[in-house]
């Protein structure tokens, strides 16, 4: 039996106490797998072969806050310590039809980790240091390599998300490329995730899109076709603006890359409403794509301008700029003069116009933009009285 020592995990906020609370119980998946990697672990899982009900009753018993998050499928929340710990009843699939499972609970843990998607998250840590490995994760996660659970096809047919969440996982974990029976089954698979709900392949996709450097995952992703079927809209040269952000050091932002992999404004907002992202995203997604970009040196007027004229200046102007402006001190300095700049602020408000005599509504907002547009063309000088002298004037045209 191998062994790992377990403190840095059981010293980790609420960990200790659950685990005293439920003889028999291990430490699965992701914080074994991190512990063995030498990464940092935050979250404990803990797996037990209790029901959840008794799970519930044992950690109250010793005065633990016991939370039924989940119980059909099997999990607690513990709180404990100031931490926060998911049990779960060891279980296994009674049927499956790549979206959902239905589960059936189990004492064998081997039978749960049989479920698992990958071998490096199958494995478990008893209290005592015990390492249960039972599909070879030791190994994998020394050698760099993603391997599923069993057969690779089926274990995707199981749940299609694990096709990106193989990506991911090869991104943070992979030094080699997968094997060839693992390549093919992605290929076969890849149709199939247009059968998942927009919610899960956006969550999913903004985790590979959020790691250190996507770009050789989403090459290979590319390759066996996957993109085509998550990304339709991915431009040709997509690889272009990825490397230039990666150059410029941008940073790790999900939107910026994706905008990086669409390219164009009318394509991102389709793929924005498509897989569901929230008002602000599609609105930052679409803004990096769309609107006025300074030249490198442009005097601090223009850029005045360019923040004056979209919903969330510096942050859409630096992303503009790590997308279009080529990599190298000058872009650098921009960026960092965009640091320093302070937005300026349009100095009328809806109640100077409903002072004029238009009623709110529609009128009230096209006269504000039409003297806004007016503000920000003459530089953003002018202050509030001007505007309020151009303001009647746009009123006195509306209402003629």
């Amino acid at each position: 039996m191998a062994r790992l020592d377990p403190a840095p995990l059981l010293d980790l906020p609420g960990v200790r106490p659950v685990l005293a609370a439920l003889p028999g119980a291990r430490i699965v998946g992701g914080a074994v797998r991190d512990l063995l990697a030498g990464r940092a672990v935050s979250d404990v899982d803990v797996a037990t072969p209790l029901l959840p009900q008794t799970v519930m009753e044992r950690l109250r018993a010793v005065g633990l806050r016991a939370i039924p998050t989940g119980l059909a499928h099997g999990t607690v929340t513990a709180l404990a310590d100031g931490g926060q710990v998911e049990v779960t009843t060891l279980r296994r699939d009674v049927e499956t039809d790549g979206r959902h499972a239905v589960v059936a609970f189990t004492e064998d843990f081997e039978i749960d980790a049989a479920r698992r998607d990958f071998t490096i998250n199958a494995m478990s840590l008893g209290p005592d240091g015990a390492l249960y490995d039972y599909f070879g994760g030791v190994a994998d996660l020394a050698a760099g390599r993603v391997r599923f659970v069993g057969e690779p096809s089926l274990r995707i047919a199981e749940d299609y998300l694990r096709i990106l969440r193989f990506f991911r996982f090869h991104l943070r974990y992979g030094q080699i490329p997968p094997d060839a029976d693992t390549a093919t089954a992605l290929a076969a698979a890849a149709p199939k995730l247009a059968t998942l709900s927009a919610e899960r392949l956006w969550s999913e996709t903004s985790k590979i899109l959020s790691g250190s450097d996507p770009r050789s995952g989403l090459r290979l992703m590319d390759e066996l076709g996957v993109l085509a079927v998550l990304l339709p809209e991915a431009a040709a040269d997509w690889t272009m603006r990825l490397d230039r952000l990666a150059e410029a050091d941008a940073p790790p932002d999900p939107v910026l890359r994706l905008a990086g992999l669409i390219g164009d404004p009318h394509a991102a907002d389709l793929a924005a409403r498509r897989l569901k992202l929230s008002k602000a995203e599609r609105e930052r997604l679409v803004s990096y794509l769309d609107g006025p970009l300074p030249a490198l040196g442009a005097p601090e007027t223009e850029l005045f301008q360019a923040a004056a004229d979209t919903t969330m200046p510096l942050p859409v102007l630096r992303g503009r700029s790590f997308l279009r402006h080529p990599p190298g001190n000058a872009a650098r300095a921009f960026r960092a003069e965009l640091e320093k700049l302070v937005p300026p602020v349009f100095p009328l408000q809806g109640r100077d116009v409903v002072a004029l005599g238009l009623e709110p509504g529609p009128e009230l907002g096209r006269a504000l933009r039409a003297v806004r547009l007016w503000w920000v063309r003459r530089g953003c000088l002018d202050d509030a009285e001007s505007c309020r002298a151009e303001l009647a004037r746009v009123v006195g045209r509306f209402s003629s």
